[in-house]
């Protein structure tokens, strides 16, 4: 059977990602269409489909699915844009939202002028760093900070997760650093039993980060929502940064405060890059 699928494709800082209102339209075997959309250089291409789903306990349920079609928790970039999308589409006009997501429930604050989203506050909770939930092998039972071997070099290392999991390796010029090498390095590690996302920092001072994104599965990404402020908690845990800082990263700014709480938050705006329908042809399935 043929399915003529509406999508939007949105971009937040690096992510772009297919989204599809899951509530209005049928999208059967979703992991399926997520690997046909997936390649960036044929087709529509992103970095994952999401889909708007209807939720008992939130305003709407997010389903994010990674190009190899594996359903994920959570992504920062994906949650803000699906706040933008929601409110673009006029499935609502609430400026505060809450997102459903497996990674847990996530509270959102639009910044609407002229009937325009042009900025999203996200409250993406807290980060985990209990060594059996990142997962990460390790004799203690948390990898805040280490030395790791990484190839020819060793980074000063920490790994935490946001139910996707990141290494943040700490880099005293990340503009020069060869990325992709110590990248693709990274994610074959013995200690990561999953292959774990790689933020490279560099800690400007106190107030300012650059980082570069090591995606894995995909290569060096222009930017990552998580990965900023994975980047700014494990600065403070290790005294290099405040509480509150802007992350620069390759496509753009992003606001990020880990709170006295523990709570971290990120601000930055979302793009909706275009719209189209995309045929679906999902065999096995008939009239």
């Amino acid at each position: 059977m043929i399915y003529r699928l509406k999508f939007t494709k949105m971009q937040a800082y690096g992510n772009d990602y297919v989204y599809m209102d899951a509530i209005h339209q049928e999208i059967p075997a979703p992991e399926k269409l997520a690997v046909k959309i997936a390649d960036r250089h044929f087709g529509i291409g992103s970095d994952g489909l999401v889909l708007i789903c209807p939720s008992d306990i939130c305003d709407f349920k997010m389903r994010i699915f990674n190009p190899d079609g594996t359903e994920a928790e959570m992504c920062g970039n994906a949650v803000r844009s699906t706040a933008k999308f929601v409110y673009f589409h006029h499935l609502t006009q609430k400026e505060q939202l809450t997102i459903e997501t497996l990674g847990g429930i996530k509270h959102l604050q639009l910044d609407v002028r002229e009937g325009e989203v042009v900025n999203i506050r996200a409250n993406i909770g807290k980060p985990e760093f209990q060594a059996d939930k990142i997962p990460v092998l390790t004799e203690g039972d948390t990898f805040i900070d280490r030395q790791l071997q990484v190839g020819d070099r060793v980074f000063r290392a920490s790994s935490l997760s946001w139910g996707n999991p990141h290494t943040v390796l700490l880099a005293e010029d990340v503009s020069a650093l060869d990325v992709a090498k110590y990248g693709n390095l990274t994610e074959h590690l013995e200690c990561f039993p999953r292959r774990t996302n790689v933020t490279f920092a560099q800690i400007i001072d106190k107030e300012h980060i650059f980082i570069r994104e090591w995606e894995r599965g995909t290569g060096e990404t222009i930017g990552c929502g998580t990965g900023c402020c994975s980047a700014v908690v494990v600065g403070n845990l290790l005294g290099l940064c405040g509480r509150k800082a802007v992350v620069r990263q390759i496509g753009g700014d992003l606001d990020v405060e880990w709170d006295e709480e523990g709570v971290v938050h990120m601000t930055g705006p979302s793009h909706v890059v275009y719209q189209g329908e995309y045929l679906y042809e999902v065999e096995g399935i008939t009239c």
